[in-house]
């Protein structure tokens, strides 16, 4: 035995590599990825690169297009808002189950996160991270492995995008709106809270529209 990963463990670890580094923007949408470059970007051989691509292929994070060959996949518009109107219906679930399910140190866990928030509201990055560990809590809270295995797709995709929560007030906006979840959970208010976490979604799918318009524009209307 000479201590070397089988190749499944290898495969493993080159798919949470590369998946941690479209989470954090380090292969952002759009970008041209080939096996070498993430083989050797990620210090493994291709076969494992090779399995990972697969998957995330599947999962929609990478894709192959026309004339440029695989790259990091970038949401439409489309697409946007079919993810939104997911994550609203799955965001609401969890937090009517992390209402009933939660243990009271989940439920510390996700005050102290909401306080350390206004201290990150300049720092993009910081702030991100924040963000993706608040509702990481709600998810675990859940205690549904099924539930917390789509919610961690639906948020793969979603990383793609890159966090407005810097631009204009929405900071403080969502501060507040994960305020009214957490003081949701902590009533054990199960309608309460998923009412909260919808409308919070509603806000950043609008938010997010917003975003898109300014950045990709819209079609041109024909004349009237």
């Amino acid at each position: 035995m000479d201590g070397t990963p089988p190749p499944r463990d290898l495969g493993e670890t080159a798919y949470a590599a590369i998946r941690a580094a479209l989470r954090d923007g380090s292969l952002p949408p759009g970008m041209r990825v080939t096996e070498t470059d993430l083989a050797t970007r990620f210090g493994v051989s291709r076969t494992p690169v090779r399995q990972a691509i697969a998957r995330l292929e599947s999962e929609g994070l990478l894709t192959h297009e026309p004339r440029r060959g695989l790259s990091v996949a970038r949401p439409d518009h489309g697409q946007v808002v079919e993810l939104y109107v997911m994550r609203e219906i799955m965001e609401g679930a969890a937090a009517r189950l992390a209402a009933q399910h939660a243990s009271d140190t989940e439920l510390a866990a996700m005050a102290e996160l909401l306080e350390a928030e206004p201290n990150s509201f300049a720092d993009t990055r910081a702030l991100a991270a924040l963000n993706q560990r608040f509702h990481g809590m709600i998810y675990l809270a859940t205690h549904n492995r099924y539930l917390l295995r789509s919610l961690e797709q639906l948020s793969a995709q979603l990383a793609l995008l890159p966090s407005l929560l810097t631009l204009g007030e929405r900071a403080t906006v969502a501060h507040e709106e994960h305020r009214a979840i957490v003081a949701a959970l902590q009533r054990r208010d199960g309608a309460a809270a998923e009412e909260a976490a919808r409308a919070h979604t509603r806000m950043a799918q609008r938010h997010r529209l917003a975003w898109l318009v300014r950045t990709l524009g819209v079609p041109e209307a024909g004349p009237e």
